[in-house]
């Protein structure tokens, strides 16, 4: 599981920074990677990463401001002439399917894959055999939202000295323990697989804030993440400025890291107004506040 960050940026792209995006790559888990927003000219920042446009099967759009959905209608295109064809499913909030829709309708694109558009309550988003995805409302200019991917334990380890101490030794068994909740012996003897393996090994959590206003409302839902993924549009000095434009500052992004008992920090859309020589300044507000914080650039990955 990794972040991939695509769009760091806020508002416009920058010769540093595009606008937002970020990839949380699932390869090793399903095969698959999802995509959180999509802003203008995402489908050109891919290129420059190893990530194949037909293995992204959900996409997640936290509002609908510009900077966070006008690369879409070109990436859906794209993806057919890369091979796409398998299902993609949109999240969105109320008016993604019409902008989507619209889009393809009045460029004449015609995918060659199926699409499938969820308009965004709050709540429980989806459930699979490996992840639930949670949503809230933020407070922003437009119906904004962030998400919590919760990944469900998984089976400890197999006690191999266990199962040699009843005579149980290495080969295509062992497999089968692990996958079965009992399996029956040729002597007649059942294993029960919960006898045999170590403690779940337990899931990670990772929490990705669309453009909001701070709120220690926010904070119930990024409890506990080991990744919080947070808008930072303004340095620390300027939060009459981030109130103003229903945005949020380094030094607030980090107060709520701290309240919420995360792992880690990692603050993304980031103002133009700041060039790299001020980074380490806007790092250094939100240290003093949460040690564990990094501010990301275009192309920065992070493995959980």
């Amino acid at each position: 599981m990794e972040l991939i960050f695509l769009g760091t940026g806020a508002g416009l792209p920058s010769k540093e920074r595009n606008v937002s995006s970020v990839a949380l790559t699932l390869l090793q888990e399903q095969n698959n990677i999802w995509l959180f927003d999509c802003g203008e000219a995402t489908q050109h920042q891919i290129l420059r990463t190893s990530i194949k446009p037909k293995k992204i099967n959900k996409i997640f759009i936290t509002h609908l401001h510009g900077d966070h959905i006008f690369g879409l209608p070109g990436l859906l295109s794209s993806r057919s002439f890369q091979g796409g064809e398998e299902l993609l499913t949109i999240y969105g909030p109320h008016g993604i399917k019409e902008y989507v829709n619209t889009s393809l309708q009045l460029s004449g694109t015609h995918l060659t894959y199926p699409i499938n558009i969820v308009e965004l309550s709050e709540g429980k988003l989806f459930e699979n055999d490996q992840f639930v995805v949670e949503t809230k409302h933020l407070d922003h200019g437009l119906p904004s939202f962030g998400f919590r991917i919760i990944e469900k334990d998984k089976p400890g380890e197999l006690l191999v000295s266990k199962l040699k101490e009843i005579g149980i030794k290495p080969g295509p068994i062992y497999k089968q323990i692990k996958e079965n909740t009992k399996i029956k012996l040729s002597n007649g003897q059942y294993i029960y697989r919960k006898d045999f393996l170590g403690e779940d090994k337990k899931g990670r959590v990772i929490s990705i804030l669309g453009d909001t206003r701070f709120t220690h409302v926010n904070s119930n839902f990024v409890k506990n993440s080991d990744v919080l993924v947070h808008e930072a549009t303004f340095g620390g000095a300027l939060e009459d400025l981030a109130e103003k434009y229903y945005h949020t500052t380094t030094e607030q992004a980090a107060r709520l890291a701290k309240a919420s008992n995360c792992s880690k920090l990692i603050l993304t859309h980031i103002s133009s107004r700041y060039q790299s020589e001020d980074i380490e300044n806007l790092i250094d507000e939100a240290r003093r506040i949460f040690p564990n914080t990094e501010i990301a650039n275009d192309f920065t990955h992070i493995n959980l």
